[in-house]
């Protein structure tokens, strides 16, 4: 989904220079429904995030925890450097739930590890992400195929407030997305509007909403989240 901070060091700001001191962050989402790449993974959850960076490198962890207990519980952690438009990351996904319940140190069954490399030219960031160990994905004769998830997202303002439109597409057939996908699929289609609510003279809250299509599952979603 849009907000996974896993994947923010992909979509920097082009021409930024890498800063002089250690900076950290911490944060927290609320969302109505948690829509990764297409996919449902969860109604209404909390997605904590913390991280640290210095002279472009960035060491972050995201997670996500739903409140029906069937949801989808999520720990990640990712690696990354970003020079001008360009970033890297190495990201360990852990994914568990009440229906599919996995130990932590099950590092082949229940996590998946994932290689990014991307760049934004400004009106136009393109992302290519390809899972690497764990949990890669698989054909239909059971042989790992290292799924891969190409991203092309363009943001804009319109009407005062800010716009992104995003399409995301797996390049081969794969077990890891939708399910299954055959070959060269289309994943996701949205478009996001965001806005800061003023609280206070100095406080105010992001909020966005979201539009959702999978043309390969059919599934269309419709997703608000406001951060802390």
């Amino acid at each position: 989904m849009m907000l996974l901070f896993a994947v923010i060091v992909l979509a920097s700001t082009s021409g930024v220079k890498a800063q002089d001191k250690v900076e950290a962050s911490v944060g927290a989402d609320l969302v109505s429904g948690y829509i990764w790449r297409g996919q449902d993974l969860g109604g209404a959850s909390i997605q904590p995030a913390a991280g640290i960076s210095y002279k472009g490198f960035s060491l972050s962890a995201w997670g996500s925890v739903g409140f029906e207990g069937t949801d989808t519980k999520e720990f990640d952690l990712t690696l990354g450097y970003e020079y001008g438009g360009f970033g890297i990351s190495v990201t360990d996904y852990w994914f568990t739930s009440a229906d599919s319940p996995a130990c932590y140190s099950d590092y082949k069954n229940a996590h998946t590890f994932e290689v990014g490399v991307g760049y934004d030219f400004g009106p136009l960031a393109v992302n290519w992400f390809t899972n690497f160990a764990g949990s890669v994905g698989t054909n239909e004769e059971g042989k790992d195929v290292y799924a891969s998830y190409i991203s092309i997202s363009a943001p804009f303002k319109l009407g005062g407030i800010d716009w992104s439109a995003e399409i995301g597409a797996t390049p081969w057939a794969n077990s890891f997305y939708n399910g299954y996908s055959d070959g060269f699929k289309v994943s996701a289609i949205s478009l996001q509007a965001s806005k800061e609510i003023k609280i206070t003279d100095s406080f105010s809250l992001p909020l966005w909403a979201q539009a959702i299509w999978n043309p390969t599952t059919k599934g269309a979603y419709f997703v608000a989240g406001i951060s802390f």
